[in-house]
């Protein structure tokens, strides 16, 4: 088997049947679809990998980032983040089905009960306020530069 036609038959930036570029085997391509007509050139198909895994690594970082807030304002972004690594890269789409399947479940529960999420939530943003306000106001982060000498 050529290299050409083992990506081909890959369905992606890969040399043979057992290597890939590090990211992961590619998900199948559908004949005449855009990320066939991307996948035809290895260049072109390892940067559109590459784009692909760090729009969903932006939005997997911010999800992670709004988990120090409580409610469920870190799902959202991290099922997006899942979305787009799960469009080009098979393991996010296992990963995807299952988070997505949570998410629906936490959801459910977040509409059963919804003063109590609302008052999580809303006691959530409310205490984050806060504390951007005392942070400013009390010029806590000039503060800390001072006492750390930087």
């Amino acid at each position: 088997m050529t290299t050409s036609t083992a990506s081909a038959a890959l369905g992606g930036s890969t040399r043979c049947p057992d290597c890939t570029d590090g990211l992961g085997r590619p998900r199948e391509l559908r004949p005449g679809s855009f990320r066939e007509r991307v996948h035809r050139k290895r260049e072109v198909a390892l940067a559109w990998r590459i784009g692909v895994f760090a729009v969903g690594l932006l939005c997997v970082a911010l999800g992670v980032a709004l988990a120090v807030l409580p409610g469920p304002l870190t799902i959202p972004p991290v099922l997006l983040g899942l979305w787009v690594w799960s469009t080009e890269f098979e393991w996010a789409r296992r990963i995807f089905t299952s988070f997505s399947r949570k998410a629906r479940d936490a959801w459910e529960h977040a509409r059963a009960h919804p003063a109590s999420s609302l008052a999580v939530t809303g006691g959530g943003l409310a205490a984050a306020g806060v504390a951007f306000w005392a942070v400013g106001h009390f010029q806590l982060v000039d503060q800390a530069t001072t006492a750390l000498g930087l």
